[in-house]
């Protein structure tokens, strides 16, 4: 009979981006929408923006992390990721009766537990975008 392996989950949101993140302990392998991050996410700089919670409370290497992400751009998906990822490592230390402080505190201070809240400026009726006018000419 197969062993039960106990997952953490934590939901993250960004601009219009949504990311479910299970996590388990393990060795440190991301896998995003079916592939691994490296391959999911081109840039490394996106790839390091994901990882900013695990570095933050000190557990590279711990988790293996499986994401299902959708909506946005890479940007909005690697915030939503990073927001998600925290609150599964907050519902791990909950569980497993870690001190508050443990995860929490460190999260917070880093401000991956705040979700950000900014959107897209809708357009204006009369304006190109949601703030740029047409060129003024006096003459």
């Amino acid at each position: 009979m197969a062993k039960s392996v106990e997952y953490y989950y934590g939901t993250g949101r960004r601009k219009t981006a949504s990311a479910r993140v299970f996590i388990t302990p393990g060795k440190g392998e991301m896998v995003v929408n079916g592939k691994p991050m490296g391959e999911y996410f081109g840039t490394a700089g996106l790839r390091i923006i994901a990882k900013q919670p695990l570095a933050a409370v000190g557990a590279e290497g711990q988790f293996d992390c499986m994401v299902t992400v959708k909506g946005s751009g890479p940007s909005g998906q690697a915030g939503a990721i990073v927001h998600g990822l925290a609150r599964a490592l907050v519902d791990y230390a909950e569980k497993n009766e870690l001190p508050e402080s443990e995860y929490r505190g460190k999260l917070r201070a880093e401000g991956h537990m705040t979700r950000d809240s900014r959107r897209v400026e809708r357009k204006k009726p009369g304006l190109r975008g949601a703030r740029r006018r047409r060129q003024f000419s006096k003459r």
